[in-house]
């Protein structure tokens, strides 16, 4: 009977609780365990982080574009026509971030932004937006060193404002690469001429650039059950490379160095449907691209949220271990909380593990 009353269900509850308590203690000491064990610096480039100075921009100005922005008890919300979220504090408050960096493991985090980006508001508002991020993200740089670099944002559809703010950009402390959406609007996608002079200034800077699907993919169509994210980003993902190798981007900049998040998304697993199209399709032969798409894979680096490991070891069967690199989606949900110890599940040999966790990183970020 005393055995019983031992396992009632409160006393469930409270070992079910100290058992998922020992074993998030246990997968933080592992992630620093490997962290530790490595002669590599563990580098997430796939990161999000919000300055107060972008959302200092939308206070003052963005009331005519219908767009918000407020602090919570938890954190703080925004509204604007790219989107709308309620975030935790941890996504602004640097103090956080590095604290869960430390726990994590993780030596450095590449910022970018993520949704809503920079590409609703009219020429000098999308501008003043873009300045004030990458103001912003230089100064958490500035404030942590050792531990933040940053992906620099541009007001993409005004080619002349993009390059003065790449160009002044690229010269912040911290700046390591450039922040592009899978798409600019309903109409931009990324091989429209208009983006033509941006890509070469970026090819003449040597930059990466670092792709991120927008919300909303899919429209109503995909609005239950959180499709739009779940399905709708790797699906956007896979367009825009698609975009990019047959509208001729990256034959016409041999140079330019794009990142895929999600693991390129929906692209890797469907790439012997679209080297099918390629063979068949008038649609594509008229465009003449040189080589089959799955000759592309390789000019393309991967970051590591598959939330799968025979997906992410199918990923770097297809493309090699030297193109992917960790990422985390800090701090979303639909992220990693524990981006090491997915990757310590993959199978790998020692140098691969060390490409991945950091040393691919620090190649295309100039670290």
């Amino acid at each position: 009977m005393g055995h019983s009353t031992c396992c009632g269900p409160m006393s469930r509850r409270r070992v079910l609780k100290a058992g998922l308590t020992a074993a998030a203690v246990a997968a933080a000491a592992r992630s620093k365990e490997i962290f530790a064990a490595s002669s590599v610096r563990p580098i997430d480039i796939h990161a999000h982080y919000y300055p107060q100075s972008f959302f200092d921009v939308i206070v003052a100005d963005g009331k005519r574009f219908d767009a918000e922005y407020h602090k919570t008890d938890t954190g703080f919300s925004f509204k604007t026509p790219a989107g709308s979220n309620v975030l935790e504090a941890k996504f602004m408050d640097l103090k956080l971030r590095i604290a869960d960096m430390d726990r994590q493991g993780v030596a450095m985090q590449a910022v970018s932004m993520s949704n809503p980006m920079v590409y609703w508001g009219d020429e000098d508002f999308s501008h003043r937006m873009a300045v004030a991020w990458n103001d912003g993200a230089s100064a958490a740089h500035l404030q942590y060193p050792t531990r933040i670099v940053a992906l620099m944002m541009l007001p993409m559809l005004y080619p002349d404002r993009a390059i003065e703010e790449l160009n002044r950009a690229s010269k912040l402390p911290g700046m390591r690469g450039v922040y592009i959406g899978t798409h600019i609007d309903d109409t931009h996608d990324l091989d429209d001429p208009l983006f033509e002079t941006i890509y070469n200034r970026i090819e003449e800077l040597g930059l990466p650039i670092f792709l991120h699907p927008l919300p909303n993919y899919g429209g109503a169509h995909m609005k239950d059950y959180y499709l739009s994210n779940l399905l709708g980003n790797p699906f956007d993902t896979a367009i825009a490379a698609c975009k990019l190798i047959f509208g001729g981007v990256l034959d016409r900049h041999p140079r330019l160095q794009i990142n895929l998040p999600h693991g390129g998304g929906a692209l890797p697993i469907l790439i012997g449907r679209v080297d099918q199209g390629y063979r068949v399709r008038p649609e594509i032969k008229k465009m003449n691209v040189p080589r089959p798409p799955s000759d592309y894979l390789r000019r393309f680096t991967y970051d590591t949220v598959v939330h799968s490991k025979p997906i992410m070891e199918f990923v770097i069967q297809e493309v090699g271990a030297d193109r992917v690199m960790i990422g985390s989606d800090y701090c979303y949900d639909m992220g990693y909380d524990r981006p090491l110890a997915f990757l310590e599940q993959i199978n790998l040999t020692s140098a691969e593990r060390k490409m991945i966790l950091g040393e691919n990183a620090s190649r295309v970020l100039k670290l």
